[in-house]
């Protein structure tokens, strides 16, 4: 009997190791691509995914320092930035499985299995590129604040839309040009064009999320941008603060309406 789509956001939750966490997602899209699931379903997801035993998670202040410069700081900048890839797939995962019965369109569905499968590819192209200089995901500490953000958020899908994609990962797209430009003074053009593979695959992601946050405020009857400052307030406060990309966030349908007061 073929699973629902909810049934395999939660095995992908369920699953520890970061090779079986990609693979189960690209199984997963695929399926729900070909119209083998049995529908969406209901699945209670857990309020943390499996993880392996590496990375050893530790408070933010001790990360190791990250930087374009050296060989060492472009590892621990790589490393950070597939922690944050391989909490992204769970992050996908877990609002289709969380938020599965606030009657969404097909089309919801669509997006964040297309975005699961996204950071799922971003990870794995990381990942690669971390044994191209001699090191691996899990190989240094990272740290729980992304995930953080979801336990925060776990029952309001709003409240997860409007930190997650609208603040966080928007977050990303102010500061990873400058990543890029120095990744590439320093000669290291393959790490540059893997991250402007994101960067570009990420406009989207927040178009995604400040679709569906706007759908949802106007089944709600909510003034889309005043209530997402409200929710910012008070679960990211401090998070939304210039210098900000406009054109990125432009393309994302993002406009300065959101964020100029920040």
């Amino acid at each position: 009997m073929a699973s629902s789509l909810t049934d395999l956001a939660c095995a992908v939750l369920a699953t520890p190791a970061p090779d079986g966490k990609v693979s189960a997602t690209a199984a997963a899209a695929a399926a729900w691509r070909r119209g083998q699931c049995a529908g969406v379903g209901r699945c209670r997801p857990p309020d943390r995914p499996a993880r392996a035993a590496r990375p050893e998670l530790r408070p933010p202040r001790e990360m190791p320092r990250r930087g374009t410069g050296t060989r060492h700081g472009r590892i621990a900048l790589l490393h950070a930035l597939a922690h944050i890839e391989l909490n992204a797939i769970d992050l996908a995962w877990d609002l289709i499985a969380r938020f599965a019965g606030d009657g969404w369109p097909p089309a919801f569905f669509d997006d964040w299995v297309e975005v699961a499968a996204d950071e799922a590819r971003h990870f794995s192209l990381l990942r690669r590129r971390l044994n191209a200089l001699e090191a691996d995901y899990g190989s240094l500490p990272a740290h729980d604040g992304l995930w953080l953000a979801a336990l925060q958020t776990r029952e309001d899908p709003l409240a997860r839309l409007a930190v997650v994609p609208m603040a966080l990962e928007a977050r990303g797209l102010d500061v990873t040009p400058a990543t890029i430009a120095g990744l590439q003074r320093a000669g290291d053009e393959a790490s540059a064009a893997i991250l402007d593979i994101i960067y570009r695959d990420e406009i989207g992601h927040v178009d995604a999320g400040r679709r569906w946050f706007e759908h949802l405020c106007e089944r709600r009857g909510l003034d889309s941008r005043t209530t997402w400052r409200g929710l910012l307030e008070r679960h990211a406060k401090g998070l939304v603060k210039p210098p900000f990309n406009d054109p990125a966030r432009a393309a994302a349908g993002l406009d300065r309406g959101y964020y100029a007061s920040a």
